[in-house]
């Protein structure tokens, strides 16, 4: 799988981050905007660090 991870400004002038498929699928993103696109990046930077094999469980 080849995938990209975009950062950009929504339409309230947050950072946001996404990861994107080669396709143009959109595979997870920040859930929430960022004030500083440095603070984006670190929010980013977390989850690939924290959670590069993270288990997938089932939510009852």
């Amino acid at each position: 799988m080849t995938a990209t991870f975009e950062l950009y400004t929504d339409n309230s002038d947050q950072w946001r981050w996404r990861l994107v498929h080669e396709n143009g699928n959109i595979i997870a993103d920040s859930g929430e905007g960022y004030a500083s696109r440095q603070k984006c990046e670190q929010g980013l930077e977390s989850v690939k660090e924290n959670a590069p094999d993270a288990d997938v469980v089932k939510a009852e």
